[in-house]
């Protein structure tokens, strides 16, 4: 059974906007070698499974049309592991703003 959204549901859609080979003359080769592709989010405008396609109307009122490749799309961004040589800085920071050890 595949996901599908109804009318009004966030959703996240897949869009081609160039094709390989129609990208501007001044991209590095290996670039103009795929798709200039867009992930795109907003409220679908009627109902569809995943791998089809569906109109939306994005957070800023404008329509498109693409693949529906999520139905709730989470965020899956990340600043990376934490660095252990910053992890003394946040309690030097607070000795410094108290009047404690002076930094030099």
């Amino acid at each position: 059974m595949s996901e599908r959204c109804k009318p009004g549901d966030i959703v996240e859609i897949h869009q081609i906007i160039l094709a390989a080979g129609e990208r501007a003359a001044g991209v590095p080769e290996d670039t103009s070698k795929v798709p200039l592709e867009a992930w795109i989010k907003g409220k679908a405008l009627t109902e569809a499974s995943v791998g089809e396609e569906v109109t939306i109307e994005t957070f800023s009122g404008r329509l498109t049309r693409g693949v529906l490749t999520t139905v709730s799309p989470g965020y899956s961004h990340t600043f990376g592991p934490a660095v252990p040589e910053l992890a003394p800085i946040a309690q030097e920071l607070r000795a410094m703003l108290k009047g404690g050890r002076s930094h030099g």
